[in-house]
């Protein structure tokens, strides 16, 4: 597979496109963000405000 035609997300957090990754073959469809980081920054940001 090329790196062009590789699927890619957009991050809910840091709104910016993310690739497919070998690691995530398995499991591309339950893949939401980018990064540890943006998945940490989600669940502080859900917080009373």
């Amino acid at each position: 597979m090329k790196k062009q035609n590789l699927p890619s997300k957009t991050c809910p957090v840091c709104a910016r496109p993310f690739n497919w990754r070998k690691k995530w073959e398995r499991n591309w469809d339950s893949i939401i963000y980018c990064s540890e980081r943006c998945r940490r920054t989600k669940k502080q940001k859900i917080g009373p405000e």
